[in-house]
């Protein structure tokens, strides 16, 4: 009877032993998985941190439109001054306030790229032309103004899809293959920009940001679409409209508060009568 005690004390305790190793070696297991985990995740941040990105301001007015008092020139270097390195001068119904900052910004030899653009003002609503070569006339049927900024193979965004007062007036759906993109984030409006990314991401179409600054003030640059390129002097709008497509971009920045965007709205009002005197 006493050998038998001592029997099972000593299989009690092998027992105990090997529960105490199998809890260690779990987690130990779970440790080392998790310490995986984490190198796993620190070294994608790092890959994050490090790979080039751009940032592109693609909704920009200038004095050539006629609600704006914005000079290119100043347009161009505050958003440079802004970590802005392409931007999209879309005046209402011409292209000559990108024009002026694209020459401008080839003078000085400035690490900004402009792309030549312009907001069309279709019967349905406002559509960014994007890297067009020619103006695109006002007020023409929105299917119509879309296959003339395909014809000059640019890209054609619709802009503040959802904005209040200035959204496009009928179902985007109707136009699906015929526009490239919306425009998602846009600094000025006051309301939309969250239906506009839902909208996106049900249909899983390309997506851009611009500040819609029509003054050369507080608005420009402070949305942008950041895309993953590198800037260099051979950096072409091409790029810039391919990796837009390809969707790998996102959004970031700050729009400007209901005061502020009231005030830009109410000067912008005024400025409308400079077309008068």
């Amino acid at each position: 009877f006493g050998v038998s005690n001592q029997r099972r004390r000593h299989i009690g305790k092998i027992r105990r032993q090997k529960e105490i190793y199998a809890r260690y070696e779990k987690n130990y297991i779970n440790l080392h998985a998790r310490s995986v985990i984490i190198r796993v995740i620190m070294i994608e941040f790092q890959i994050a941190i490090d790979k080039p990105m751009i940032k592109c301001d693609l909704h920009i007015h200038s004095k050539y439109s006629f609600d704006s008092l914005a000079d290119p020139e100043k347009i161009a270097d505050l958003a440079l001054a802004r970590g802005i390195q392409c931007i999209a001068v879309a005046d209402h119904g011409n292209i000559k306030g990108s024009l002026e900052a694209a020459e401008y910004a080839k003078k000085k030899n400035l690490p900004i790229l402009v792309i030549i653009s312009e907001e069309v003002k279709s019967k349905q609503g406002d559509i960014l032309a994007l890297n067009i070569k020619e103006p695109i006339p006002d007020h023409l049927p929105a299917g119509e103004t879309l296959k003339r900024i395909k014809d000059q193979n640019g890209l054609a965004i619709i802009a503040h899809p959802f904005g209040s007062f200035c959204g496009f007036k009928e179902n985007l759906s109707n136009y699906f293959g015929q526009f490239d993109g919306v425009e998602i984030l846009n600094g000025s409006v006051f309301s939309g920009n969250e239906e506009a990314e839902d909208f996106a991401q049900k249909h899983n179409l390309p997506f851009t940001a611009g500040s819609d600054a029509h003054f050369a003030n507080r608005f420009v640059g402070s949305v942008w679409l950041e895309l993953p390129l590198d800037w260099s002097p051979n950096l072409t709008p091409g790029q810039i409209i391919a990796a837009s497509k390809e969707k790998t971009g996102k959004t970031a920045g700050r729009p400007q508060p209901f005061l502020s965007k009231a005030l830009d709205h109410s000067f912008r009002s005024l400025t409308k009568l400079k077309n008068i005197f």
